[in-house]
């Protein structure tokens, strides 16, 4: 009997109780909350985000829009959106038209040459490698995940 007790008091130590390091779960109701929150945080371009965490190489966040974004290109960073409402027009591809560096290893301009449109709609997924110009046009309002990877 002493050497079950010891047995499952060791297994208790060893393995301890609680969430492993590291990880998140962001359960709907919770990203539906946010997105409530976000519409009323727009800033001058309509956009409002909400940082949801850095981990090692990828971050992720909740992005709201109401109105178009601009031509990004992340040099070392991978993009991947996760439609969670509304709907918009991802233009990828093709070149930034007036280029500009904004932040180290990102490029923006007013709009995209020569890339193709892709609708989204909620329930969507997408995978943006680094290097790919990429815009979102929004003719009302989207809400996304975002997950950002670096290279």
């Amino acid at each position: 009997m002493k050497a079950l007790v010891f047995c499952v008091l060791l297994a208790a130590a060893a393995f301890p109780a609680g969430e492993p390091a590291g990880f998140k779960l962001w359960k709907a109701s919770q990203l539906q909350a946010m997105q409530k929150q976000l519409a009323s945080k727009m800033n001058a371009s309509k956009v409002a985000t909400e940082s949801l965490g850095a981990y090692g190489n990828h971050t992720f966040m909740l992005a709201h829009r109401q109105g178009n974004g601009e031509a990004e290109l992340h040099e070392r960073q991978n993009d991947i959106f996760v439609i969670e409402s509304g709907a918009a027009n991802l233009v990828v591809g093709g070149i930034v038209v007036n280029p500009k560096t904004t932040a180290p290893g990102e490029i923006r301009g007013p709009s995209i040459k020569g890339g193709e449109n892709k609708p989204l709609l909620a329930g969507d997924i997408v995978h943006i490698p680094a290097g790919v110009p990429h815009q979102m046009l929004v003719p009302s309002q989207v809400t996304y995940f975002v997950v950002k990877i670096a290279k």
